[in-house]
């Protein structure tokens, strides 16, 4: 007779599950409160939305470091922190912008509300767990969610990119599949502490190095089309383009940060285990797009999709660090997130600094350069912040990104890639011509015809989220030495 399964609260840990069961909880009753109450005004769903978030974020902050929960699938450790700070930080951040204009009627939606809440919930669960089953359930939770906001904006635009993302979003869904399989063939696990042990062990085995390797690849495609590395970056400009502005600030960041811990957890371990062939192709693929997506930045003619290929080259920069393997490298790319994070959102919030949403100037874009020539005339106070955001990604010090990119080439420096190094200095030069073009048309070149027509977006809650991304984009040099030192520390006690 089968003896009965005794589950334990002690074995369930549910603490480690509380920031995503407040923010699911949160997510149900928004559908229930419209169930119940039809066509409530929007702002009642805004502030929800972000009441849920803080109340997550304070959960977040109460977890303690390494412990696990929900019969050991969910992990805390210092670096599920952090990328959960980061995710709930850049959440809190876009939802505002929602109350911006009633332009965009998804806004007005309660599903939209829960079906970002539902999203961040996935990433959550993403960053929060070294189980391959779980990482999946948490990417899939989050994409079809994702999927469905871009759709609910309702353009042919947005519909293209919504499919665009879908498929690109099943090809690494698949990719991730046949990885995790390959994986669980070879060491009988899918908890990535047990396969780190069995693969240290079976490592020299005859015939074992290529499907170990080959797990390595597929994971690291799946990856690829997740966080935009190049080859798998084709769905990108189109997806951003045909989302909102803020939407697509809000996709150059969040997606990139969970995959980026997800890449930390699986390709980590398998640098940590000394296979060289993983890091080069790691260092290959970082170099790849930064230097490509530099290269298709400068030939854009809309400002949206230059940030596009942009968030990219940073994707790459970024990708190189995890190559390296130290404590130091892995604290960069948060610092490093953690900085872009204000500066992008911010320049994409930017975008929606005109009214009108059919093109103004140009039949194919809706944001070319000339839309923004002479807005030091029409709009000071935006060019100069907008001026303030390109600096920052160019890496001109004192703005934010620069101690971030300092702190990755410092990092790429000590771990003995000085070759590596010189490269991101070069890209990061070839990078300056395509941000400092957007702040010569701002300043030096004159009005188009029919700029005075249009009505610039000066409603609160814009200024408001911009005015923060721009204050921290500015005065970060204040916060760098303590953000790097809680940042240090989580990812130390993880044991990276």
């Amino acid at each position: 007779m089968l003896q009965p399964i005794s589950v334990s609260m002690a074995s369930l840990n549910l603490a480690t599950l509380a920031p995503m069961l407040v923010v699911v909880g949160g997510a149900l009753l928004i559908l229930l409160i419209d169930l119940l109450k039809k066509n409530m005004d929007k702002t009642l769903y805004v502030m929800l939305a972000i009441l849920v978030l803080f109340v997550d974020f304070g959960a977040t902050l109460s977890l303690s470091v390494n412990e696990r929960g929900f019969f050991d699938i969910v992990l805390v450790d210092g670096i599920s922190i952090l990328s959960q700070l980061l995710i709930l930080v850049a959440s809190m951040l876009f939802i505002p912008l929602s109350l911006t204009t009633s332009r965009f009627h998804e806004y007005s939606y309660p599903e939209f509300f829960s079906l970002f809440l539902f999203m961040v919930a996935g990433f959550q669960f993403m960053v929060a767990s070294d189980n391959l089953i779980m990482i999946f359930i948490g990417l899939e939770t989050a994409s079809l969610a994702l999927y469905t906001i871009i759709a609910m904006h309702n353009t042919e635009a947005s519909l293209e990119a919504s499919i665009k993302y879908f498929t690109m979003g099943a090809m690494a869904a698949g990719f991730y599949v046949m990885g995790a399989a390959a994986i669980y063939a070879v060491s009988g696990s899918i908890e990535l502490y047990d396969v780190a042990k069995v693969f240290q062990v079976r490592m020299d085995e005859p015939g074992i190095y290529i499907p170990i390797v080959g797990g390595a690849v597929l994971m690291l495609i799946a990856i690829g089309f997740k966080v935009s590395l190049i080859p798998f970056h084709t769905w990108t400009p189109d997806v951003y383009e045909g989302s909102s502005a803020p939407m697509a600030g809000y996709m150059s960041i969040v997606p990139k940060i969970s995959m980026m811990v997800v890449a930390i957890r699986i390709l980590g371990f398998y640098i940590d285990l000394g296979i060289d062939s993983v890091r080069m192709l790691v260092i290959a693929l970082a170099v790849i797009t930064m230097t490509l997506a530099n290269m298709m930045a400068i030939v854009q003619a809309d400002v949206k999709r230059m940030l596009a290929y942009s968030s990219m080259s940073h994707a790459g920069f970024v990708m190189a660090a995890l190559a390296l393997d130290t404590t130091k490298a892995y604290s960069s790319i948060f610092l490093y997130y953690g900085l872009f994070l204000f500066t992008n959102l911010g320049a994409f919030a930017m975008l929606w600094i005109s009214r009108r949403k059919n093109p103004n100037y140009h039949e194919r874009y809706h944001h070319p350069y000339s839309k923004f020539a002479g807005l030091i005339h029409s709009a000071p106070m935006g060019a100069v912040i907008m001026a303030i955001f390109m600096l920052s990604l160019t890496g001109v010090p004192p703005f934010s990104l620069f101690w971030g990119k300092l702190y990755v080439i410092s990092a790429t420096v000590d771990a003995g890639y000085i070759w590596l190094a010189v490269i991101m200095g070069l890209n990061s030069a070839v990078a300056a011509f395509y941000y400092l073009k957007l702040v010569v048309y701002m300043f030096l070149k004159p009005p188009v015809s029919g700029a005075a027509e249009i009505a610039v977006n000066k409603s609160k809650p814009l200024v408001v989220i911009v005015g923060i991304a721009a204050l921290v984009t500015t005065l970060s040099v204040f916060i760098i030495q303590p953000l790097l030192s809680y940042i240090s520390y989580m990812v130390s006690v993880s044991g990276y």
